[in-house]
């Protein structure tokens, strides 16, 4: 995941992805660099349009976290039902005892 971490930043401060840019990249992090992953990867992003693969990846992302406080106000919204049927049903308890 770092070889794609290395030509992301890359492709973002401008830089040319190339193996000698991305090997540089993984050495400052502290991350061995294997040369025949970073040609695997220089080969593999040839024909990648790296501008559009971010944006689909964040659009992707964001779908889900958008999700997320939907799903929790349906869980609260299904709690609080549960607590007032529970009551309900505490009440009826009482005026059965007390008829």
């Amino acid at each position: 995941m770092e070889y794609i971490y290395a030509a992301m930043l890359l492709h973002t401060t401008g830089e040319e992805i190339n193996e000698g840019n991305v090997k540089k990249i993984l050495e400052a992090a502290g991350a061995e660099a294997d040369d025949a992953r970073i040609k695997a990867l220089i080969a593999a992003l040839e024909d990648v349009d790296i501008e559009e693969a971010m944006e689909k990846t964040a659009v992707a992302a964001a779908a889900p976290a958008a999700a997320a406080p939907v799903a929790e106000a349906a869980a609260e919204e299904e709690e609080e039902e549960e607590e007032e049927e529970e009551q309900e049903e505490a009440a009826a308890g009482l005026g059965a005892l007390f008829g």
